[in-house]
């Protein structure tokens, strides 16, 4: 795992929630570029696209359920292509950033909002290209390794 990009994940998606925070009121917008992107501070209660709302312990105990699964297969695993690791620390930079508001606030501070897609956060971007990149890997380079 990539200990640094992780950290510095969490520090890059914290800090800019709490700018957010400490700038917007909840369900304020800002047009950036108007009616195409915005900044919306919003706070989403539960899982992307706002699913399973209010089961705060339900995504609290899966979180650290799948951090500590991805920390067990990489401190288990030897001689793995370099997108394995890169692609997992940024999937768990992107989750703890998520699971710490959960934990410290209830809910998670959303606020790029696209108006045509549920407004997200820099923790969504992280996990989204983490998954987006693991999955190039096994759909593309697993075959050609075997």
């Amino acid at each position: 795992m990539n200990y640094l990009l992780v950290l510095m994940i969490i520090i890059l998606d914290q800090a800019s929630k709490f700018i957010v925070q400490s700038k917007f009121s909840v369900n304020e917008s800002i047009p950036i570029i108007k009616n195409i992107f915005h900044l919306t501070y919003v706070q989403n209660f539960g899982a992307a696209f706002g699913i399973l709302k209010n089961q705060k312990m339900f995504f609290v105990l899966m979180t650290i359920f799948v951090i500590g699964g991805i920390i067990v297969f990489l401190s288990k695993q030897k001689n793995l292509h370099k997108l394995i690791p890169y692609s997992l620390s940024l999937i768990v930079g992107g989750a703890i950033g998520n699971l710490i508001d959960r934990v410290r606030l209830g809910y998670v501070v959303d606020y790029f909002d696209f108006r045509i897609w549920p407004v997200f956060n820099m923790a969504d971007i992280s996990i989204v290209v983490g998954a987006i990149l693991l999955s190039y890997y096994l759909i593309f380079l697993d075959e050609v390794r075997n």
